[in-house]
C-alpha cells in the first residue's frame, strides 16, 4: 500500500489541532443581537478536510474510527454562554442553515429547490441556533407591563421573557361528550381547510417575527371530529410547529396515523374525580375509557396528561385520584372551575378551604411524580414556605395573551378560552396585529390589584375565575388570593 495513502491523514489532523488551538487562544466576543434576527457565530471556522473521522482523534482516542479518504467539512466555534469549543463534522442541516443565512435566501425558495417542506428549513435554522452555530435575536415576547418589587433575589427575568408561544386552536365545537361544566356548546361553523392553512401561515410568520418557537395545541369540542383534521395536522407539521392534542379517547389506529405524520408533544385528556363522580360529569363508562386510552398512549410512547376541573364537589377526590394515576400518566394537574357556559350550574371550590387544599396538594406532589403544579396561587404557599417558586399557569404566571392565546372555530381569537376575552378575528386582522392590539395588552396587564405584588411575574391569579365571580379583570385580583401584604 502506498505510504502516502496510509498516513496522509496526519497533515489534516495537524490542521484540526492548530485550528482548535487558535480558537482557544482567541477571545472573540459574541455580538449583541440587534434588529437583525440571525447571524453566523463570528467565532466560526470551517475547515475542508480530505479525510473523514479525524475529529475523534483530536484527543488521542484509540477507539476512534479509522480515517477514510473523503470530503468532510469540520466546524469550529465557541458556544454562546459557556464559551465551550465545538469541533465536529458539519451535518447537511447545518450547511443548509448556513447557506440560507449567509446568502440571505428565501426559505420557501430553498425548500422548493430541495424538494422539502419549508418547515424542514425552519427546523434546520432553529436547531443551528440552539447549537450556537447561528446566533438569534432574543425573543420579542417580553413582559413590559408588569410592575413589581425588584428584590433581586428570585431571578424574575426568566419569567418575563418567553421563547415559545402556544396557539390553542378549537377547530370544532363538535363533541362526542356533553360534560356538565362545558364552557361553550353553541353552534359555531368551523373554518374550511384552506382558511385553516392561511392561519397556519399567519402563525408561522408570527413566531418567526417574534423569534420564538410555535406550538399548535388542537382541541375542540373534540378536534378529531373536525372533517379535515388529519390534513390540518399535516399542514401544521410542515411548518415546524410542535403539535399537541387536548381531546377525548380514540383508537390506536387514529393516534398511530398522526404519529406517522409527526410525533405528538403530548395528548391531554380529562378526568373529573373518582369513577362515579367523573362519569356523572362526562358520561357512563368515561373513566374506564380514559384509563384504557392512557395505556395506548404509554405503548406508543406519547407523553400523556390528565386535567381535572376543580369544583366544590370533587376537591376532596383529587389526591386519591392522583394516587390512582401514579405510574399510569406522565402528568396530572387541575384548573379551577370557571362558571361560564354550562359550568355556571356547578359550585366552585369553597374559598375558605382552598388554601388548605393547595398546601395538601403541594405536599403530596413532592412524593407523587405525576402531580404537576399549575394554579398560580400555589406560589403563595411556596412563598410562605420559603420554597423556590415555579412558573405558574403557563410558565409566566397568567399567560393570557402573552405566550398563549385561544382560537375559536370561526377564527375569533381570545386571550384564554376559559373566559370571554375577545381580541379580534384572524381572518380580518393578522395574528401579529391582534397580539399587538390594546385589547390584548389589557389581558396581559391583568388586574390593577396585582400590581406591585411580590410574586406577580409568576402569578396574576386566574382571570377566568375573576370574571366568572362577577369581578372586573382589569381591576380586581383573584377572589381566592390569600397572600399577605
Amino acid at each position: 500500500m502506498n505510504p502516502i495513502e496510509t498516513f496522509g491523514w496526519e497533515s489534516d489532523l495537524t490542521r484540526l489541532e492548530n485550528a482548535r488551538q487558535e480558537l482557544s487562544d482567541t477571545a472573540t466576543p459574541l455580538p449583541l443581537m440587534g434588529d437583525e434576527p440571525l447571524c453566523v457565530n463570528p467565532t466560526l471556522t470551517i475547515l475542508v478536510m480530505k479525510w473523514k473521522h479525524l475529529c475523534q482523534k483530536l484527543d488521542g482516542g484509540d477507539t476512534s474510527p479509522t480515517p477514510e479518504q473523503g470530503l468532510e467539512y469540520v466546524l469550529f466555534f465557541r458556544k454562546p454562554g459557556n464559551g465551550a469549543i465545538h469541533v465536529a463534522p458539519a451535518t447537511d442541516k447545518q450547511l443548509l442553515a448556513l447557506k440560507v443565512v449567509v446568502e440571505n435566501l428565501d426559505r420557501y425558495t430553498v425548500a422548493e429547490e430541495a424538494k422539502v417542506v419549508v418547515g424542514r428549513v425552519d427546523a434546520a435554522i432553529e436547531e443551528a441556533c440552539e447549537q450556537g452555530l447561528l446566533l438569534s435575536a432574543p425573543s420579542k415576547l417580553v413582559r413590559t407591563e408588569l410592575h413589581y418589587p425588584d428584590t433581586g433575589s428570585d431571578g424574575w427575568q426568566r419569567h418575563l421573557q418567553s421563547d415559545y408561544f402556544t396557539l390553542q386552536w378549537h377547530v370544532t365545537q363538535a363533541c362526542d361528550l356533553h360534560c356538565k361544566h362545558c364552557y361553550d356548546r353553541s353552534a359555531i361553523s368551523p373554518l374550511t381547510l384552506d382558511q385553516g392553512i392561511v392561519i397556519l401561515d399567519q402563525f408561522r410568520d408570527f413566531v418567526l417575527q417574534q423569534n420564538v418557537h410555535g406550538q399548535v395545541t388542537f382541541t375542540g369540542g373534540n378536534p378529531l371530529l373536525y372533517s379535515h383534521f388529519e390534513e390540518l395536522y399535516r399542514e401544521a407539521a410542515k411548518r415546524n410547529f410542535s403539535i399537541a392534542i387536548l381531546g377525548n379517547p380514540t383508537t390506536t389506529k387514529v393516534v398511530e396515523s398522526l404519529q406517522n405524520i409527526q410525533p405528538l408533544s403530548f395528548y391531554q385528556v380529562s378526568l373529573e374525580g373518582l369513577p362515579e363522580h367523573n362519569d356523572s360529569i362526562r358520561g357512563a363508562g368515561h373513566f374506564e375509557r380514559i384509563m384504557e386510552f392512557l395505556e395506548i398512549l404509554d405503548k406508543l410512547s406519547i407523553y400523556s396528561m390528565v386535567m381535572l376541573t376543580l369544583t366544590r364537589e370533587n376537591m376532596g377526590q383529587v389526591l386519591e385520584l392522583a394516587e390512582i394515576l401514579r405510574g399510569k400518566v406522565d402528568l396530572f394537574t387541575f384548573n379551577r372551575l370557571s362558571q361560564t357556559g354550562e359550568g355556571a350550574a356547578l359550585a366552585t371550590a369553597a374559598k375558605e378551604e382552598y388554601q388548605e387544599f393547595l398546601k395538601e396538594y403541594l405536599a403530596a406532589a413532592k412524593s407523587n411524580p405525576v402531580m404537576a403544579l399549575k394554579d398560580n396561587l400555589i406560589n403563595i404557599v411556596k412563598s410562605d414556605q420559603r420554597e423556590k417558586l415555579f412558573g405558574g399557569c403557563t410558565g409566566f404566571g397568567c399567560g393570557a395573551a402573552f405566550n398563549f392565546c385561544s382560537l375559536l372555530p370561526n377564527g375569533d381569537m381570545h386571550a384564554c378560552r376559559k373566559f370571554q376575552s375577545p381580541i379580534g378575528n384572524v381572518l380580518e386582522s393578522s395574528l401579529l396585529e391582534l397580539y399587538r392590539s390594546e385589547m390584548a395588552e389589557r389581558y396581559r396587564r391583568g388586574p390593577e390589584e396585582c400590581r406591585g405584588c411580590k410574586i406577580r411575574p409568576v402569578c396574576g391569579g386566574c382571570q377566568a375565575v375573576i370574571q366568572s365571580s362577577g369581578l372586573d379583570i382589569t381591576l380586581n385580583k383573584d377572589p381566592y388570593c390569600f397572600i399577605e401584604d
